[in-house]
């Protein structure tokens, strides 16, 4: 029997392999799976994630390339397709508050598959030791101090019920960048609500704050939890919410 895969392209399209893989890289580059300008995964981890050589990878990314919709130079493939319009005319990073306010900060973010911290699991009502997506944030000055940092867990609502969220799952393997900028988003698109409750205390001595987010919907399931860390003496804390008008 041949060998199947979640992500593998239905036998029935006619198309040559190269070809359904190519479109199925860019259903994710469309819906913003893949945000504008973030690297694309390998061709190994590709070859993975679809079930198939990774020569047929490379015909699929040369089918993109010669269409504009990735680029690629020696830090390896881009998505260059823009996003979807959201929703609302300004919508919420993720998580909310980690843009850093200073503009020579590096950021980095990457998701795992792995069991949350214990009061992530808790306070999502999974059991001890489940994993689930984690997805962790850094911000530091050139010179390496960390401004902040966070580290989010998602529900089992959250990734059964917002599409894009759970295909990162196949890719969470702690090293490849994974911007989530349009969580938010995807889960309004879902038809949920959120509900953000922050909490703020210190941390040790008075020079750091940390802002705990818990997210839940409309039925009080819980969607994340978020622990943020900011560094007060090198950094501020500055909040922007946009909430789409009624009706």
């Amino acid at each position: 029997m041949a060998r199947t895969t979640p992500h593998e392209p239905p036998p029935s399209d006619d198309r040559p392999l190269y070809g359904r893989i190519a479109a199925l890289l860019l259903d994710e580059l469309r819906d913003g799976t893949i945000p504008p300008g973030e690297r694309l995964p390998g061709e190994r981890h590709l070859a993975t994630y679809f079930g198939v050589s990774r020569e047929t990878v490379r015909q699929a990314l040369d089918v993109l390339r010669r269409n504009g919709v990735v680029t690629t130079d020696r830090r390896g493939s881009h998505a260059t397709l823009p996003g979807r319009p959201v929703e609302a005319p300004q919508s919420l990073t993720f998580p909310v508050g980690a843009r850093s306010a200073d503009p020579c900060a590096l950021d980095r973010a990457t998701v795992t598959w792995e069991a949350p911290p214990p009061e992530h699991a808790e306070a999502l009502g999974l059991a001890a030791h489940r994993p689930t997506l984690v997805h962790r944030y850094r911000s530091a000055t050139p010179d390496g101090r960390s401004l902040r940092t966070a580290v989010t867990s998602f529900s089992a609502v959250a990734l059964a019920e917002v599409a894009e969220l759970a295909r990162y799952r196949d890719r969470a393997d702690g090293a490849t960048p994974a911007q989530l900028r349009r969580a938010y988003d995807w889960m309004r698109k879902a038809g949920l609500t959120l509900h953000h409750r922050d909490a703020i205390t210190q941390v040790g001595d008075a020079s750091s704050v940390r802002v705990t987010r818990r997210v839940h919907d409309q039925y009080a399931r819980p969607l994340e939890i978020t622990d943020l860390v900011v560094h007060a003496e090198q950094d501020a804390l500055v909040y922007e919410f946009t909430s789409p008008a009624a009706g």
